[in-house]
């Protein structure tokens, strides 16, 4: 199936590296105009050089806190007047925060919030409006396996991640007979910057192959994914091909989860 995303503007949060560069790459390869947001300038430089000579198509960026109102609403501004009304909003931006419950401060807490859910949450009161009127829009929720399935010492992350999975249930249902379909894509054993800066963080005597194959081994089908196996998922949701599509949390884990 050619799946092609033809003058369609998307926007990502979190697309400078990882996942969301990967999904932001893909979207452009399919014919997508993509605008980029992330905390780092200069990472997002780097990610409008790498998408644009891959695939000589124009990327944008914005640099955003996502966490935070009021760039949000600076970045907004910006957005429209440069880039235009979006038609594909991909809620990325996020971290991997976990530790044991009784050690976790108020702060802890909020910051996860402020990230995960109030981002995404803040960013759809932004976009479904002009979604509705124009009677086409995909929103996708990158979470991960955890908020199905949360584990212990999983908080703050997986329980954010959770209720990440009934805001795409409720945005789902209002905005169905708006032809604006939303789903969330969860995040398994993914070869990502994350397993490389655990990799030099944790100082193992493997090699970051070593390690990667290692890890492997827990995944049912043998093998960690790679970031481009997800962004393609994303890139089919996102598309016009997956029209019939909303409400749904589809595990990209290689039969990780013990959810299905």
């Amino acid at each position: 199936m050619d799946v092609r995303m033809d003058g369609r503007r998307a926007l990502i949060t979190g697309g400078s590296q990882g996942l969301g560069f990967a999904m932001a790459k893909r979207f452009a390869e399919s014919g997508a105009d993509v605008a980029l947001l992330a905390r780092r300038a200069d990472v997002l430089a780097d990610a409008k050089r790498d998408i644009e000579s891959a695939t000589g198509r124009t990327a944008w960026t914005y640099p955003c806190d996502v966490g935070r109102a009021d760039q949000i609403t600076d970045m907004y501004g910006a957005l429209m007047r440069d880039f235009g009304p979006i038609d594909i909003l991909v809620n990325n931006a996020g971290s991997s925060q976990h530790g044991k419950f009784e050690e976790l401060t108020d702060q802890d807490w909020q910051d996860d919030l402020d990230l995960k859910l109030f981002g995404a949450i803040r960013l759809a009161r932004l976009m479904v409006p002009g979604m509705k009127e124009r009677r086409w829009g995909r929103i996708i929720n990158i979470l991960n396996i955890g908020a199905k399935a949360p584990k212990a010492e999983g908080a703050p992350t997986q329980v954010t991640r959770a209720a990440g999975l009934a805001l795409t249930k409720v945005l789902a249902g209002e905005c169905a007979p708006h032809n604006v379909l939303v789903n969330a894509l969860l995040t398994g054993s993914i070869v990502t910057e994350q397993v490389r800066r655990r990799h030099d963080r944790l100082g193992r005597n493997s090699t970051l192959e070593e390690q990667i194959a290692e890890e492997g081994k827990r995944v049912p089908i043998g093998r960690m994914g790679t970031a481009g196996e997800y962004a393609n998922m994303a890139c089919f949701l996102a598309s016009d091909a997956a029209s019939y599509i909303t409400g749904t949390a589809i595990n990209v884990d290689g039969g990780l989860s013990p959810v299905i």
